[in-house]
């Protein structure tokens, strides 16, 4: 069972950054390793670091500013598109993000990010880039993203948007479900409902 997500209240780490892909996400030359574990030392490896040399972290990098923290990466429109690798969520996840924020996501990251307790949140344009004002403005700026009632706020201003999401993985983020969770979640009621299946069967 995985980590649940509810109302999760953070300040956010901003990269305002437009089209990144899944390479740049997690390279593929550290695609090797089968555990989700471990891959968050090397989400946007490249970009961290001089020639991927972790001894000589890039100080422009929004992950290398130690102003920025938080659960929330906000990245810019179209995020995660590019190749359909699970490892960029797993990536995002490890590192200590609970939720991405953007203005467009490639669907099959959108459906990666779900299935591994990552919080995709769409917003439009205009909202992501009130986001990035107040963040860059102030990097304590708390952002309160509430699941069950499907809204991103910020906090300083009280600008609030509500974001979708498919219901059937807003229950599963809810309860910490992974898809055979689920299932066995709903073993009552599918015993119930073979046992009135046998029945009707027999006497119908």
């Amino acid at each position: 069972m995985g980590k649940s997500i509810n109302i999760i209240e953070s300040r956010a780490v901003p990269l305002n950054i437009e089209n990144i892909d899944t390479d740049q996400i997690i390279p593929a030359r550290f695609l090797k390793a089968t555990s989700r574990e471990g891959f968050g030392k090397n989400l946007f490896r490249d970009w961290r670091y001089e020639n991927g040399d972790e001894q000589k972290p890039k100080p422009g990098f929004p992950l290398n500013n130690p102003v920025y923290s938080g659960k929330i990466l906000v990245a810019a429109k179209n995020f995660g598109c590019g190749s359909s690798r699970e490892h960029a969520a797993w990536a995002i996840k490890d590192y200590g993000f609970d939720v991405v924020v953007s203005s467009f996501f490639a669907d099959i990251f959108k459906n990666n990010a779900l299935n591994n307790f990552l919080l995709p949140v769409l917003v439009p344009e205009n909202f992501l880039q009130q986001i990035f004002d107040e963040v860059h403005k102030d990097p304590s700026t708390i952002l309160e993203v509430n699941l069950e009632d499907q809204y991103i706020e910020i906090a300083s201003t009280g600008a609030k948007e509500s974001f979708d999401i498919n219901s059937y993985k807003k229950t599963c983020l809810l309860n910490g479900y992974d898809d055979i969770d689920y299932l066995l979640n709903m073993k009552p009621e599918i015993d119930k409902f073979e046992k009135q299946y046998e029945e009707h069967k027999i006497y119908g």
